[in-house]
């Protein structure tokens, strides 16, 4: 099953020279993927802006997320180590490290985590990102799922490297500073779903991006449209994941319902 896993997630990884490629759906899909075949509990993605500023661009929970902002806020933890010194770093057990990294530590402990890798995202020698594997259980991974691991890290990092060439030849700090002001909507239009749903973010996430794939639409873009009000999550449609929910309907410029 796991070699399934991998292969699936290599061959989609890999797959970034479609012309409907979506960044935003391809980070959040390394993490998830990163999470299922490695066997970790959660999975956070950083990139650098134009500046070399990093900042969080995907993350497989929404508790991984808050964790990984914590990172840049504090400027402390091992994936802003990993990202500057261009090497992987392995904590095992995180209750070790509590005068390193204090309130990174009592926050990852009070999400659950007990343990954290962060591998980069390099190609020789460009440093563009780092990948954080978190634990629930205290233990250094083996060898081979390090590799496995940083292998998907490559395989990301050189999809990246596909997408801006295939982009009308932007740079690639540019086409990741659009993803990373695409995730400062996502996360409004998550906010604007859950409390209109009174859902979790992780369900809201959910939602938006499988309602954005049943549409065929860009993620950033109905995440887009949903925080201006041009579309709204209402009552009336279905869409892929509100089983169990209110239908939900769209809510267009006129404020007419469709």
């Amino acid at each position: 099953m796991r070699e399934r896993q991998l292969a699936d997630a290599f061959v989609e990884l890999a797959d970034t020279l479609v012309d409907d490629f979506d960044l935003m759906d391809f980070l959040h899909q390394v993490t998830v993927r990163c999470s299922q075949v490695l066997g970790v509990a959660a999975a956070g993605l950083l990139l650098s802006d134009q500046r070399g500023a990093l900042r969080v661009a995907a993350a497989s929970t929404e508790e991984t997320r808050l964790l990984e902002l914590l990172q840049l806020q504090t400027d402390e933890g091992p994936c802003p180590e990993c990202f500057h010194s261009g090497e992987a770093v392995a904590v095992p057990d995180l209750s070790v490290t509590a005068e390193r990294w204090p309130r990174f530590v009592a926050q990852a402990a009070q999400s659950g985590f007990a343990s954290v890798h962060a591998l980069p995202m390099r190609l020789r020698t460009e440093v563009i990102g780092a990948l954080n594997l978190f634990g629930a259980r205290p233990g250094k991974l083996d060898d081979q799922t390090i590799q496995l691991g940083q292998a998907l890290a490559d395989v990301a990092t050189i999809g990246l490297l596909q997408a801006r060439a295939i982009r009308h030849h932007e740079t690639l700090a540019e086409q990741l500073q659009t993803a990373l002001n695409s995730r400062i909507i996502i996360e409004q239009a998550k906010g604007v779903i859950a409390e209109r749903r009174r859902i979790g973010m992780d369900e809201a996430f959910t939602l938006l991006r499988e309602t954005a794939r049943h549409d065929n639409r860009r993620l950033s873009e109905l995440a887009r449209a949903v925080v201006d009000g041009t579309e709204t999550f209402l009552s009336g449609r279905s869409t892929p994941m509100a089983a169990g929910q209110p239908p939900i309907r769209l809510r267009h410029h006129d404020g007419g319902v469709g």
